[in-house]
């Protein structure tokens, strides 16, 4: 059985205890107690969220005697005290993995913990970290990273996608498959993956142009024609192209465009397929058309982003 803490200091993220529900329910689908869950605090006993109507128990910091040591930031952006510092010192010395939740980064670099190494935040706080942490490699546009025996994540949902990572990293793929499943989360997110979506970048206002991303997110093989679009929003063509610019700020083409990226570059972080492979899934066609629009969205080719998530597949 593998013991798991999370830090947690007062106005700490309430969010945070929502990514320690991976390792409940990997207890739950393995019908065994995979994981032991504790919380801790600088002092112990009730500490208050963020949310301020609330607080949990916690236990004070004794020996960082645990398999993994996590810790949850502060809404008020304070530092961490030295004591919370020396325990993250100890635990990176005697546990086999530490990580951080969203802006808990801020205290693993405080610590000197991410000083060389590669790190991800919540991407509203990328450019301070960068600032203030120079000798720190972030990487801004990923949903967590994995360096050595250190992880970060960005902000909120994306805590709990760096703990079901960790799942999958301890007892594979199947388990954390039925962990999602038990959240009721539509996938599994790599770590390499975009913080910012292109559905919620879009986020039309009527229900017909929400529909006719749907189709087209689940239809990318096909051509996908401004008049099939059209077509299952139930509206003219005219019409369609008229409200879909209003409401989205692109077109329809652009973002179909945009919704294939995303598909392909989600193909690439969490699978071996082949370039050709992936640009037929999702609708570029040919691999050429594929590699001219992720230089001009991405500024890079398909190839140098696979090498670059490289490091993270390769941690599971």
């Amino acid at each position: 059985m593998q013991s798991i803490a999370l830090v947690v200091r007062p106005d700490f993220q309430v969010m945070s205890l929502a990514a320690l529900s991976a390792f409940e329910f990997a207890n739950v689908v393995a019908e065994q107690k995979l994981y032991d869950i504790h919380l801790l605090s600088e002092h112990g006993g009730p500490v208050a969220t963020s949310a301020l109507f609330t607080s949990v128990s916690t236990q004070p910091l004794g020996q960082a005697q645990f398999d993994t040591v996590l810790i949850s930031g502060a809404m008020d952006r304070s530092s961490a005290s030295s004591r919370i510092n020396e325990f993250l010192l100890q635990a990176y010395a005697n546990c086999r993995r530490v990580g951080a939740l969203c802006v808990g980064a801020f205290a693993l670099a405080e610590a000197g913990l991410l000083d060389g190494r590669r790190a991800t935040v919540h991407w509203a706080r990328a450019r301070e970290m960068r600032e203030k942490f120079p000798a720190i490699k972030v990487e801004e546009d990923r949903i967590f990273v994995v360096d050595g025996k250190v992880w970060t994540s960005a902000g909120m949902s994306a805590a709990l996608d760096l703990t079901i990572g960790m799942v999958e990293k301890d007892h594979g793929p199947d388990i954390a498959r039925k962990v999602a499943q038990h959240l009721v989360l539509y996938h599994r997110r790599a770590g390499g993956q975009s913080q910012h979506s292109a559905m919620l970048e879009m986020s039309p206002g009527s229900d017909r142009i929400q529909v006719s991303l749907d189709y087209a997110r689940k239809n990318l093989r096909r051509e996908l024609s401004v008049e099939e679009l059209a077509d299952a929003a139930c509206l003219s063509p005219r019409q369609f192209s008229r409200s879909f610019r209003a409401q989205t700020g692109v077109s329809p083409a652009k973002a179909v465009e945009n919704l294939r990226l995303e598909a392909a570059r989600l193909m690439m972080e969490q699978g071996r397929k082949s370039l050709e492979a992936v640009a037929q899934e999702t609708g570029f066609g040919d691999r050429e058309r594929m590699r001219r629009a992720f230089v001009r969205v991405y500024g890079q080719t398909p190839q140098s982003l696979r090498r670059s998530l490289g490091p993270v597949a390769d941690a599971f």
